[in-house]
């Protein structure tokens, strides 16, 4: 497995990666695979160095299992792109083979490039289901929704399902709007909220439960709500060689070891349909209504 850090992006996609390369043939006569190099790409939600070390095992054993499934070498190259916007731009462009993004990501890439495929759906303990949460200090007065009109938000990317979409749309349903805030800002990753909340840069943020668990052991951030997000989903560009999308969703069926997935946060894969994000749609739809 290779790593391109996200500085270099830029200069590296440039144009559509090629198909896996085919030569010679079998004793059948059918085609017979020399090797398979793929792009795998992620967003930094987290730091660089977090997210390497969080997907590095996870793609060595993909890697290792389709070598098995295809029996020729497979060399995934893992790209961490600085931005939800580069990573959807590259997946759609096709220059990147197979990803895992968030919901709205997924939403956004699908509309548009059709014919991006799903692969899986995270599974934690059988759910395809977790929860974002609505910090505050813990010192501070504010303890429902309703009390954040006059006060500071700090959202997550513009991308992000829970650091904008779903966070908005609940917002929305709670009778509070852009015009009623003090003011607002995408601060891009969920650790930058967290921390921006707590230190009083602003008065309430939107994150992943994940990261309210890791940063609330301090004692200095409180939940006032939270809301439902489903799991992330993995899926191939558009395009991509049948045979490689086949083999890369029996490797993530397939992979069972729970110090791999639980860098993830995941404890398993599952088949997925487009059907599962249509709620996300829902929400994202309704959070447009936020800035009028």
């Amino acid at each position: 497995m290779r790593f391109i850090a996200a500085a270099a992006l830029a200069a590296v996609l440039v144009a559509p990666r090629p198909e896996p390369v085919l030569a010679g043939s079998s004793n059948d006569g059918s085609a017979m695979r020399k090797s398979v190099d793929l792009s795998f790409g992620v967003y930094q939600s987290d730091k660089a160095t977090v997210m390497y070390r969080q997907f590095s095992p996870v793609i060595e054993a993909i890697q290792g299992a389709m070598e098995k499934r295809l029996s020729c070498p497979v060399d995934i190259q893992l790209r961490i792109f600085k931005s939800y916007d580069e990573a959807i731009e590259a997946v759609v462009r096709g220059e990147v083979d197979f990803v895992r993004f968030g919901p709205a990501s997924y939403v956004i890439a699908k509309q548009n490039e059709p014919e991006i495929e799903l692969l899986a759906i995270e599974t934690e303990n059988g759910k395809r289901r977790f929860e974002g949460v609505f910090i505050v200090a813990a010192s501070s007065p504010i303890q429902k929704l309703a009390d954040l009109k006059g006060k500071k938000f700090a959202f997550g990317d513009r991308n992000s399902t829970i650091g904008r979409y779903l966070s908005q749309a609940e917002l929305v349903s709670a009778g509070v709007t852009a015009k009623d805030l003090a003011g607002y800002d995408y601060l891009e990753r969920h650790d930058r909220v967290a921390k921006a909340v707590a230190v009083g840069d602003f008065d309430a943020g939107a994150v992943k439960i994940e990261t309210f668990e890791k940063e609330k052991a301090g004692g200095k951030l409180r939940a006032i709500g939270q809301f439902e997000n489903v799991t992330k989903p993995w899926f191939a560009r558009a395009g991509l060689d049948a045979d490689v999308v086949k083999s890369i969703r029996e490797a993530l069926f397939a992979l069972k070891d729970p110090a791999v997935l639980k860098e993830i946060g995941a404890t398993g894969f599952e088949p997925v349909e487009d059907s599962e994000y249509a709620f996300v749609r829902e929400g994202m739809q309704r959070a447009l209504h936020f800035d009028k």
